[in-house]
């Protein structure tokens, strides 16, 4: 994948050339001579999905919006459908707010959820918002597709509890005697700071590698999980070439996959560069925001639903999206107008100043610091990595390179101090670890020639390794670094521990597939 940016089909001479807001009205303007040439294609495409005209599948076919929020019409029996892809988030207080997402191959009447405190005690209905989502035929080989998502938000929970909740719609009650299998749960935030558990990682996709991945962090009970962007990967190749294909059904499959984590932990994603898919609004994230139900308290919800943050417990989460500032793949280069930087500094101020949070720790795609295919992108430093250190960040954890790497602590780009596979580091003193986590399920990657992976049971240090950063030109620009600490070629994730109390510290382990533990290092900070 020599060319991450995703294109659709566009030719590549152009599309090199080419914004996200450009790239969208390209896709426009191509469909629209499509439609004068071959018909009505919106017709076409209700009649063929079995969309009724009125459903908010067919106005989006009809109008050509990206995204419609309306009340549902039922095409077919509601007994008859059955939802799928549920996927929880936190809203922005998790200790009171969560957002419950799912999916229906069919659009439905008066979807809902119901919650309680019992399986067999759930409460009144909750109305479901309906986003649905058009996606034409983008190319010869694949089918126009409609997608309906529903969404609930709860608020005013009790913190430290654990709900059940079902979804359905008319003809499908989750809280009927034949439906109870179908409920999930989920548990607030604790009302003050607890020991906890999260996960981490990007570059899913869908294979059994991921499915894989998926019942090994379900076993670590987590809190919550965060997926460091490029989520399923429905942009497969983007390399800008005619044979390149976008399959928004890919989503489908995603979600179903996932669902057996997601409908009982919060999956917290951020975009990557496969996330942007250009034919959804000009930045390419109307798709996002058809799916995702995330806090919504970044600089610009609807512009970046990807850049949020949130506490649990002793520890701040700040998602950012690398789109905004990568040298590396810049069709949305800028497109904040530096508004998402602004925030992240007085974010991240305002998360040091908080007394109860011990630690703050940033997820985002791009590399700051990795030496495999992708190597680093020197907008990420330019623009954040300053920001990392103003604040004294405890962990950054990334994706785009589909492997596992750590780095020493690096402070001012060098390292600050070494920390061995079972080492400790103080951010106050040392510098930040960056981890590369993008081992989740996508084809892997390698690093350089003759440099051997090095992890626990298997070290192998490197002085020095050869590798490169982004420059603003798009070039690489060689480097020879002494971080790259540990490094791992195969399937895995990250699993933080968060000892709260009055010797706080995160406990950081990274799992191979196999359950294995291939390395592990804590981050306890001297007191200010």
């Amino acid at each position: 994948m020599t060319e991450d940016t995703p294109r659709f089909g566009i030719p590549e001479a152009l599309a090199r050339r080419m914004s996200m807001p450009e790239q969208h009205e390209y896709l426009r303007a191509k469909l629209t001579r499509r439609r004068i040439l071959a018909g009505s294609v919106a017709t076409a495409a209700a009649a063929g999905t079995g969309v009724l005209a009125g459903s908010p599948a067919a106005a989006a076919v009809k109008a050509s919006p990206t995204l419609v929020t309306a009340s549902a019409t039922a095409t077919v029996d509601g007994s008859l459908v059955a939802p799928f892809g549920r996927h929880l988030a936190f809203g922005a207080d998790p200790k009171t707010q969560m957002r419950i997402s799912w999916q229906v191959p069919f659009a439905v009447t008066r979807p809902y959820v119901r919650v309680g405190l019992r399986p067999w005690e759930l409460g009144a209905k909750i109305e479901a918002e309906v986003r649905a989502l058009h996606t034409p035929s983008l190319s010869t080989k694949l089918p126009a597709v409609d997608q309906v998502y529903l969404h609930a938000g709860l608020d005013g929970l009790q913190p430290g509890t654990t709900y059940y909740y079902g979804v359905g719609h008319d003809g499908f009650d989750p809280a009927s005697p034949e439906r109870m299998s179908t409920l999930g749960s989920f548990r607030t935030a604790p009302a003050a700071p607890e020991t906890f558990v999260f996960t981490a990682f990007g570059d899913q996709g869908v294979s059994y590698h991921a499915l894989a991945n998926d019942q090994l962090i379900l076993g670590q009970n987590p809190a919550f999980h965060l997926h460091a962007g490029d989520i399923c990967y429905a942009d497969s190749t983007g390399q800008g070439k005619e044979s390149d294909t976008y399959d928004a059904r890919v989503w489908d499959q995603f979600l179903a996959q996932t669902e057996s984590v997601a409908a009982r932990v919060p999956w917290m994603v951020t975009t990557g560069n496969h996330d942007m898919e250009a034919w959804y609004s000009p930045n390419g994230y109307g798709g996002q925001s058809a799916r995702w139900s995330l806090p919504g308290n970044g600089p610009d919800p609807a512009l970046a639903p990807g850049v949020y943050s949130f506490t649990y417990g002793n520890v701040g989460v700040v998602a950012l999206d690398a789109n905004d500032v990568s040298y590396e793949i810049q069709a949305n280069k800028g497109y904040t107008a530096g508004r998402q930087t602004a925030w992240l500094d007085r974010r991240l101020g305002e998360l040091r100043a908080r007394p109860e949070i011990d630690f703050v720790v940033v997820f985002f795609h791009h590399c700051a610091y990795s030496t495999s295919t992708h190597a680093s992108d020197g907008g990420v430093r330019d623009w954040w990595v300053p920001l990392f250190a103003k604040h004294q960040v405890d962990l950054v954890v990334n994706g785009h390179n589909h492997v596992y790497e750590r780095t020493d602590a690096i402070k001012g780009g060098e390292v600050g101090r070494t920390v061995p596979i079972g080492g400790t580091t103080d951010p106050t003193r040392d510098g930040i670890v960056y981890v590369t986590a993008g081992g989740a399920g996508k084809d892997l990657y390698s690093f350089g020639l003759g440099v051997r992976d090095s992890y626990e049971g298997h070290v192998h240090d490197h002085d020095h390794i050869l590798t490169f950063h982004w420059t603003k030109l798009r070039l690489p620009d060689p480097d020879v670094v002494e971080w790259s600490r540990v490094r791992y070629t195969g399937f895995s994730f990250l699993a933080v521990e968060a000892v709260a109390g009055a010797s706080p510290v995160l406990k950081v382990s990274a799992l191979a597939e196999s359950g294995e533990r291939i390395d592990h290092f804590e981050v306890r900070r001297s007191a200010q």
